[in-house]
């Protein structure tokens, strides 16, 4: 089967192993020549970058490209003069890495999304398909509403926890009847209504009104609480996420042809299966646990992706990341100023911005 095959849209039945399912129909994914590539990623990293510089100046209290080249040559060691401290505070500790966040949780997302897709063949997967959210928003709420490990965890050591245990439990439950991708779909979908429960007894039981109304803007994702700290973590995770999901590209482009073509060519289809499922979830739960759930990043940007690159995913997932890490910097933008002062969660504009774009990707793809 010749690489340049472009596989058909839409959501198969179990049953038809050797169609392919998530590539766009010609003409909409074009396979563009290395030159076009390497304009297109260049363009995307001066956009990512133009993005990043741009959003830090927005915000309640208005910065200057020269106030935040001085805070940016202060850390380089440059001879400029320095800003007072309240100023150098807002942009360094508060502004930058609330930029950098959004831009790395949205890469995560991206990259999570295109891989799951390819995994499970199925247009609609996203990261949170795993149960993975649902697991770490438990684990949030049982350490701000019943207190367990409070001290020890905090709120993001306890939704890392959470969602490590529901990702835990789908692979019990998987261990015996296998990794197929129906399976994965449906077991993760049961595991997160176990875990969406879990919290809802939890908030009801324990929860006064107050921490119920933080636990909501905590679940809706928010970057207000990002530091620099965090910002490393996640850096940490998508070199290392990317680094090993892009290396399964070839897989990644097998499984979008069915399980018995990826086994005809030489994969052994369990173990990769289960290295791109443990990756996604744990580039998840970072994420998760870092800013909250955030949905509609991981099931839309990967599609968009695939008309301006094509469906192969040595380009896909790179392309992804950017495009991700661009959307989501916008996205926060104007969760902090469309209701100034207030803010409004981001995940909350990412669904609004989703729906639509999701839509209009299916009319694209003539199944709407």
């Amino acid at each position: 089967m010749s690489a340049s095959t472009v596989p058909p849209a839409g959501i198969l039945h179990p049953a038809a192993r050797d169609k392919p399912a998530l590539a766009p129909a010609e003409p909409s994914s074009p396979h563009r020549s290395r030159w076009s590539l390497l304009a297109l990623s260049g363009l995307g990293v001066v956009l990512l970058v133009v993005s990043i510089a741009v959003s830090v100046r927005i915000g309640t209290a208005g910065v200057g490209y020269a106030e935040l080249g001085r805070v940016v040559g202060i850390r380089l060691g440059l001879n400029v003069e320095p800003l007072p401290r309240l100023l150098d505070s807002l942009i360094w500790d508060l502004r930058v890495p609330r930029v950098l966040m959004a831009a790395l949780v949205g890469a995560l997302l991206a990259i999570c999304g295109a891989a799951l897709q390819a995994v499970t063949r199925n247009a609609l997967a996203e990261p949170y398909l795993l149960g993975v959210s649902q697991g770490a928003s438990a684990g949030a709420v049982t350490v701000v509403v019943l207190g367990f490990g409070a001290e020890t965890l905090g709120v993001t050591g306890g939704a890392f926890t959470g969602a490590l245990v529901s990702f835990g439990l789908l692979l019990l439950l998987l261990s015996r009847s296998g990794l197929g991708s129906v399976r994965v779909v449906l077991t993760g979908v049961v595991v997160g209504q176990l875990f969406t429960a879990i919290m809802a007894v939890i908030l009801m039981a324990s929860g006064d009104a107050e921490t119920t109304r933080a636990i909501t803007h905590w679940l809706l994702g928010s970057m207000a609480a990002a530091r620099w700290d965090a910002v490393l973590v996640c850096a940490i995770a998508l070199a290392a996420g990317l680094t090993v999901i892009w290396t399964q590209a070839a897989a990644l482009d097998a499984f979008s042809f069915g399980a018995d073509t990826a086994t005809s060519l030489g994969i052994n289809v369990r173990a990769t299966r289960l290295t791109l499922l443990v990756a996604t979830a744990l580039l998840t739960s970072v994420a998760v646990a870092s800013v909250g759930a955030i949905a509609f990043v991981g099931l839309i940007v990967p599609h968009g992706v695939r008309f301006l690159v094509g469906p192969l995913h040595r380009v896909l997932l790179p392309f992804s990341a950017l495009v991700g890490a661009i959307f989501l910097v916008w996205t926060d933008v104007l969760a902090r100023i469309a209701f100034a002062p207030r803010e409004v969660p981001v995940g909350a504009f990412t669904a609004l911005l989703g729906v639509p774009l999701f839509l209009l990707i299916l009319r694209k793809r003539g199944e709407l």
